[in-house]
């Protein structure tokens, strides 16, 4: 079918696109990767409290039994306490629990956060060369089974 001139393409709000992902989302995975993709993407959010307090938090998704931390973040003060790396942990608990045998993330290549992901037995799969604001990310795993 070819193009129509007419079909406008313009940015809209993510709810505005939720039925369409509903709708078409697993079939474009499955052919994307060439086999039937069983995708139910899950978000977590990890907090850790002092009181009632948030002094750090740490956002996970789950999807095809693979968990991707995508922020991992603590309060100034309590940086270099441990309580990054028992955010981390707990987020490998609740990947685990969904059967993941992988987590991954990113982190500037060559910065303290990959150091302090590698001292959490993250290993750098590989480093994309000016990804995120021109830095090198390195795109780092660690398998749980």
């Amino acid at each position: 079918m070819p193009v129509d001139e007419r079909t406008r393409i313009e940015p809209v709000q993510a709810g505005r696109t939720a039925a369409f992902r509903r709708t078409h989302e697993r079939e474009a995975l499955s052919t994307e990767w060439k086999f039937r993709v069983v995708w139910h993407e899950q978000r977590h959010e990890l907090a850790a409290l002092d009181d009632a307090t948030v002094v750090g938090v740490l956002g996970l998704r789950i999807a095809a039994s693979l968990a991707h931390v995508d922020s991992l973040i603590v309060e100034p003060e309590r940086r270099r306490t441990g309580l990054g790396r028992r955010l981390l942990e707990r987020a490998e608990i609740l990947a685990n629990y969904y059967n993941c045998h992988k987590v991954t993330l990113e982190a500037p290549a060559g910065y303290p956060a990959a150091a302090f992901f590698e001292a959490c037995g993250y290993k750098i799969e590989a480093v994309l060369p000016q990804h995120t604001w021109k830095l090198d990310v390195a795109v780092m795993r660690k398998f749980l089974l």
